[in-house]
């Protein structure tokens, strides 16, 4: 097994990585803002158990050999730019839910309508987005090709296992970071879903910066 040491650098230089931007973390950021740090930390876990498919595949060797095919890289990214296009049309095309819940207020005599936050899909389906968004990204994948080996010492026991326990550590490192960015942002956006309008922007906003994730992965290269 790596040294405590040697641990604790690895945490460090994940902790730095998690807080760079990048991809993860803005997609974090801009789907806590829209629909709440709960379902932020809901991406947050997707993202993590991603990581676990990422990790698992670099201990098996199985990343080397994803690594050397051109399609199979090729078709991944696509498949996580399309999927990303989807989630930016979904948010373009998002309604400002407060103004209906206002004007249903209005209607029944209400002097004061709460404010209500934008609908957000249910927790399993967040989690969904966050695994998709990871295992789709090729270049996560081969960045963990090129990473985890580097604190291994095969003097120090099987590969495969300092590896997997490299990937947890960076798993947990993700966790943390990722996780006080869903909190943070979270707070922010709740502020702006009481105005329609702020909603509304945020909606564009996020659709906006889905469409350009899609086109970053879509011209990404190996």
């Amino acid at each position: 097994m790596p040294s405590v040491e040697t641990l604790l650098a690895f945490f460090g230089v994940s902790v730095l990585l998690a807080l760079s931007p990048g991809p993860d973390n803005i997609f974090v950021l801009v789907q806590s803002a829209q629909r709440g740090w709960r379902a932020g930390m809901c991406v947050v876990l997707g993202l993590c158990l991603g990581l676990v498919g990422h990790t698992t595949a670099v201990a098996l060797g199985l990343a080397a050999v994803f690594a050397a095919s051109s399609v199979a890289f090729t078709v991944l990214k696509f498949c996580g730019a399309a999927y990303l296009a989807w989630l930016a049309w979904g948010a373009l095309r998002a309604r400002a839910e407060v103004q209906e819940v206002q004007q249903e207020a209005a209607t029944h005599g209400a002097t004061n309508p709460p404010a209500s936050p934008a609908v957000s899909p249910g927790a399993a389906r967040m989690v969904g987005r966050g695994v998709v968004m990871n295992l789709t990204n090729p270049k996560v994948l081969v960045f963990f090709l090129a990473f985890l080996p580097q604190f291994a010492d095969p003097a120090q026991g099987a590969m495969a296992r300092q590896i997997m326990l490299l990937g947890l550590v960076f798993m947990l490192a993700t966790l943390l970071v990722f996780g006080a960015i869903a909190c943070f942002s979270g707070a922010f956006g709740a502020i702006l879903q009481r105005s329609a309008r702020a909603q509304r922007l945020l909606n564009r906003v996020a659709g906006l910066v889905f469409l350009g994730l899609a086109l970053r992965l879509a011209t990404a290269q190996r």
